[in-house]
């Protein structure tokens, strides 16, 4: 487990740009923090990192954004699902099959998809701009 404090949005997204250059394709990426923590941030740099030039938004009202290039993310936003079988309604395992990185904010609501190999990434809101990011199941380059 490491953590890691940012000061600001662009620090919390170079450190999901860190992330990205860290794992493997197929990873799961469980995300937790209460609502304006900087999931979606940091997503943004994940998917700098992964090399994809992409507009990142949070996927609330669609449940997922796939950003597609050499390596693919997939962003999904569980916030409104109330369980992990609604998750696999919309082809969660499909999507791990495909062997894309998978960010997946609000994963509290679906931890019953999880299959213990998960990225755990929780940030904790400090102030308005301050953050504390821990990352348990992966060593950052």
């Amino acid at each position: 487990m490491a953590e890691f404090f940012t000061k600001n949005e662009l620090e919390t997204e170079a450190l999901g740009e860190r992330l990205a250059k860290s794992i493997p394709g197929g990873a799961v990426i469980a995300m937790y923090g209460d609502l304006g923590a900087g999931k979606t941030a940091f997503v943004r740099g994940m998917a700098r990192g992964l090399g994809l030039d992409c507009r990142v938004s949070s996927p609330t009202f669609t449940i997922v954004n796939e950003y597609l290039g050499e390596r693919e993310l997939i962003h999904f936003d569980m916030y409104r699902l109330s369980s992990a079988d609604e998750l696999f309604d919309i082809g969660w395992e499909d999507y791990i099959a495909r062997g894309a990185i998978c960010a997946v904010e609000w994963s509290e609501n679906v931890e019953d998809a999880f299959y213990g190999d998960e990225i755990r990434l929780t940030i904790n809101k400090l102030s308005d701009n301050e953050r504390k990011i821990t990352i348990e199941g992966v060593e950052l380059c």
